[in-house]
This record gives structure tokens, C-alpha cells and sequence, in this order.
């Protein structure tokens, strides 16, 4: 029987460094429903101290999970620990997850210590941390770029002082398949108590490499892979998930081992995670993207009709898309807007229910029928969003040949109701410019995405705006079947969240680690 591979998601942990893709707490907790539906095994629910809603979305997720692991990340740091198991010790399966670097620029540049005290604070870390739990993983910080011997040393050491698992991250994304494979193997066979511990890596994918490399680590004998829905996460992400479980399922027949994931959820995780970040998922992306499946070469589909199987290495289905959605209508009532919601994967409140029915009847009113994405933006629309500061009340404006683009906008701020008229370029823009001024932002607008979530003359129009205003960069999302207004909520949805960033961020917040 093949070996089974421990899945380790970090999508709400390194996922979210993904510029501008910050989650709120009920966005957090939505995905790691979600990831446990999937059965993923352990899940990174954040940087306990890195931040006050960082510790929050640690202990919020540790209470609801179940059945996974829930890990925080910590430094190679007694106050880190400590903080990390304070947000953990309510988890079914706590796990904390320290590290330090290892590699000589590292150690030399950043932390300016020597070898031997890198060495000392981890173990010092290891030891600590087991005395809150067996559960302990430690991670040599760009190991990929690390001695080789001092690597196999520090790795030694940590589980003599008590780690359950060693994670070898290619932190920059540095490492080719085979080389990575081979410094896997060598810990293997210098490492004498490594039969004591997991052996997992964590790879990015700055050279697109992340789930090649992640595949040379298994076959060399690593049994647990670090990966992120949609590859998202730090500069260029991180090891995909769905790419790394359906290559294991799809070619176990060369890689002799197997996962517990449940595939048939992972489209649903990747609209989820999409949905909420704003990180579009690219059409020809492997496994989930809109092409994934798609097949317009008459040669190709002319085979796809004698055998599916002479162009398609696995099925729609076996990763959760399907050829067919059920369409939803003005006439559709309550209990079947539930059930959808239900098949959908959605968990909501009865209140929460109540809200997006509400809008599900008003758009239903304006459109033939309501596709699964049309109830994804509306739950992202009326449900997921931060507690408002700003709420757009009207936004009317006028465009055409001949006339200059204008725009009188409205909207509530803290309670009281804000009118300013404004031209501009386009309608948009005309927008843009009231909704600046009224909510007194010097936001910059660094990109603008419209996007039709579903087809026909009647399509539902998502947008998506980044924006960047003191150091901070936010994207902001927003839908409507008028793309005018909908790039209003956009903008709107966008400065809620830097007024949330604004109120929650610590005047002095700890170092986000890059592993």
C-alpha cells in the first residue's frame, strides 16, 4: 500500500501575504470550513503575534476546526510560543510551528548571530514549545540555500529537543527539482533521529518551480508538502495545493504515495479563495483554471467524442467542476435558495440567509436567471464584508458622445449622509473622484479589473480594485449588473477595509516571516 502524504495548507497564513489579500475574521473562518471539507490535514491559521487580528483568526479557526491540525506560526522566540499556544489551546489538534533561518546570508545579514547561537534558539524554541504540546514542527528558514552539514546539524538538534516535524523550505524559491530532491535524500541519510520525525518542505515559486520541486522532495522521501490554495502567497506564491494533489492522484502510479484530500472540493476552495482575495485565478491555470477543461481544436474535440480520456488525463468532476449548474430565478423560493447554498459549501445564520436572500431576489428581478457565481458575489457582496464605516447610498451619473462624464454620489459615513458631484474621465472615474473626496481618501488607484461572472446580455459585472495609500495596499471587490455601480462597491468595499487595517494594525507590528 502507497504511503500517505500529509497536507499542510498555509493559505491563511502565507496565502494572506500575498499583497493586497488580507482576510477579515469571517473570510478566515469561511476558507478553513472550507479546508477541512476538503480534509486537508494540518491548517496555518496565521502569525499569532504578529497582530491582535492575527491572534484573533488563530484562536477563531482553532475553535471551529474539528478534525485538521490548527498551527500558528512563531519565531525561534519564548514570547512568540507563548503567544502562539495562547491562541491554540482550545484546538482539538494543536500544533505550533517554529523557525529560525539557517542559511549563512541569513544568519550573517539578517539575524547577525553565530552559527552556534542560531543552533542554541532552536533548540531553545523546540524545547519550549513541547512543553505546551508533542505537536511541534520547526522550519529551517531558506534551507534550500543553506551548508548542507549545518543543515543536517540544526535538524539533529530539534528533534533531540523534541520536534515531531523538520520542514525544509525553499524560502526564495532558489532550488531545481533534481537539486532539491538530492538535499532531501541527504538529510535522509546523515541525519540519524530523522526516522523520529516528519520530514515536510515548503517550497515558493519564484522560478515556477514550487510544486516540481515539492514532487522531487517526495519522491526523495519527504511526507509532508506546504502548499496554498491557488498558489497564492509570498512574491510569486507558494506550491499549489490542487496542482500537488491531482498530480499525486493522477501519476500515484510513478510517485507510489497518495493524499486523504477530498478533490471533488477543490474548485469550490479555489472560487472561495479567489472570491474573497481578489486574486483572479488565470483562465489557462492547471487543475482549476477557466481552460483547465476546455478544449476548442477540432482535432482535440473530435477526440474528446470518441473518448475523453484521449485529452483529458483526469475528469471535470474528479476536482469538483461540473458540465452544469442549477439555475436559480425570481421564482425561486427561500428553501431553495438554502438548499443551494447548502450544496455550495456556504455555512450561513439564519440572519446571514435572510440578508443574501434578500439581494438574491433583488437581483433575480433584474436578471432571467442566477448562476452559482452570481450567489458567490453576492455572499462576498452582502456577508463577508468588514464592518463599514463608509456605505454607498445612490451613485447616479451621465456619459456619452458629446457630454462630459459626471457624477453625483451618496454615501453614509459613520451614520450621516455625504452628497458630492464630481467629473471625470468616464463615468468610473467621475465615481471615483466623489467617492475620494467624500470619504477624504488619497488612496492611489494601482489597478483596475472588470470581470463578467457570468454569461449573457444580462451578466452580473464583478470588479476589482487595488489600491495603496500609506504603505498600505488593499483590493477591494464589488458586483452589480451595472459595471458603474459595481465598481462603486468596489471602491467603497476597498476603503473599509483600510479603515479596518488602519484601526487594527499594532504601532509596532512583529516581523512576517517568508518561509
Amino acid at each position: 500500500m502507497s504511503e500517505r502524504i500529509i497536507i499542510f495548507d498555509t493559505t491563511l497564513r502565507d496565502g494572506e501575504q500575498s499583497p493586497g489579500a488580507s482576510m477579515n475574521l469571517e473570510e478566515k473562518i469561511q476558507v478553513a470550513r472550507q479546508l477541512e471539507r476538503m480534509n486537508v490535514d494540518v491548517i496555518e491559521a496565521g502569525f499569532a503575534i504578529a497582530s491582535e487580528g492575527d491572534f484573533e483568526a488563530v484562536r477563531a479557526v482553532a475553535g471551529i476546526v474539528k478534525k485538521a491540525s490548527v498551527a500558528s506560526l512563531c519565531r525561534a522566540s519564548k514570547r512568540d510560543i507563548d503567544r502562539a499556544w495562547e491562541a491554540l489551546k482550545e484546538a482539538k489538534k494543536p500544533r505550533i510551528h517554529t523557525f529560525i533561518a539557517t542559511s549563512d546570508i541569513h544568519v550573517k545579514r539578517k539575524l547577525q548571530k553565530t552559527h552556534d547561537q542560531v543552533r542554541q534558539a532552536a533548540v531553545d524554541a523546540v524545547r519550549h514549545a513541547a512543553g505546551y504540546t508533542d505537536n511541534v514542527e520547526f522550519s529551517a528558514e531558506d534551507a534550500a540555500r543553506s551548508d548542507v552539514n549545518y543543515l543536517c546539524e540544526v535538524i539533529q538538534a530539534v528533534i533531540e529537543a523534541g520536534a515531531k516535524t523538520v520542514n525544509i523550505p525553499d524560502t526564495v524559491g532558489y532550488a531545481i527539482p533534481d537539486e532539491f530532491g538530492n538535499l532531501i535524500a541527504t538529510i535522509r541519510d546523515r541525519v540519524p533521529n530523522i526516522d523520529q520525525a516528519v520530514m515536510s518542505v515548503h517550497c515558493h515559486n519564484d522560478l515556477g518551480l514550487a510544486v516540481a520541486n515539492s514532487l522531487a522532495a517526495v519522491q526523495a522521501g519527504a511526507r509532508q508538502v506546504e502548499c496554498t490554495i491557488n498558489g497564492i502567497g509570498e512574491r510569486a506564491g507558494n506550491a499549489s495545493l490542487e496542482e500537488t494533489v491531482m498530480a499525486i492522484r493522477t501519476r500515484q502510479d510513478h510517485l507510489k504515495v497518495h493524499t486523504d484530500i477530498r478533490t471533488e472540493e477543490i474548485y469550490r476552495a479555489s472560487r472561495l479563495v479567489s472570491g474573497i482575495t481578489g486574486i483572479l485565478v488565470q483562465q489557462n491555470k492547471a487543475v482549476v483554471g477557466a481552460n483547465a477543461f476546455a478544449h476548442e481544436a477540432g482535432i482535440h474535440q473530435d477526440g474528446m467524442l470518441k473518448d475523453k480520456s484521449t485529452y483529458e488525463i483526469m475528469t471535470p468532476e474528479s476536482v469538483g467542476i461540473k458540465e452544469s449548474s442549477l439555475v436559480l430565478g425570481k421564482h425561486s423560493g427561500r428553501h431553495a435558495f438554502r438548499n443551494r447554498l447548502e450544496e455550495m459549501g456556504i455555512e450561513l445564520t439564519d440572519d446571514q440567509v435572510q440578508t443574501a436572500f434578500v439581494a438574491f431576489k433583488n437581483l433575480a428581478d433584474k436578471k432571467k436567471t442566477v448562476y452559482d457565481e452570481d450567489i458567490e458575489a453576492i455572499i462576498a457582496e452582502e456577508i463577508l464584508r468588514l464592518p463599514d464605516k463608509f456605505k454607498l447610498v445612490s451613485a447616479n451619473f451621465t456619459s456619452g458622445t458629446g457630454v462630459v462624464p459626471s457624477a453625483t454620489v451618496e454615501v453614509e459615513v459613520d451614520g450621516k449622509v455625504k452628497t458630492k458631484a464630481e467629473f471625470g474621465d468616464g463615468p468610473v472615474d467621475a465615481v471615483f473622484r466623489a467617492i475620494k473626496k467624500i470619504c477624504k481618501s488619497r488612496a492611489k488607484l494601482l489597478r483596475f479589473t472588470v470581470s463578467a461572472i457570468t454569461g449573457g446580455a444580462d451578466a452580473m459585472g464583478g470588479v476589482t480594485v487595488r489600491i495603496k495609500e500609506n504603505g498600505y495596499t488593499i483590493i477591494g471587490q464589488g458586483a452589480a449588473s451595472d459595471i458603474v455601480v459595481a465598481s462603486a462597491r468596489a471602491l467603497i468595499n476597498a476603503l473599509n477595509k483600510l479603515e479596518y487595517r488602519k484601526r487594527t494594525q499594532e504601532t509596532a507590528e512583529a516581523e512576517k516571516p517568508s518561509l
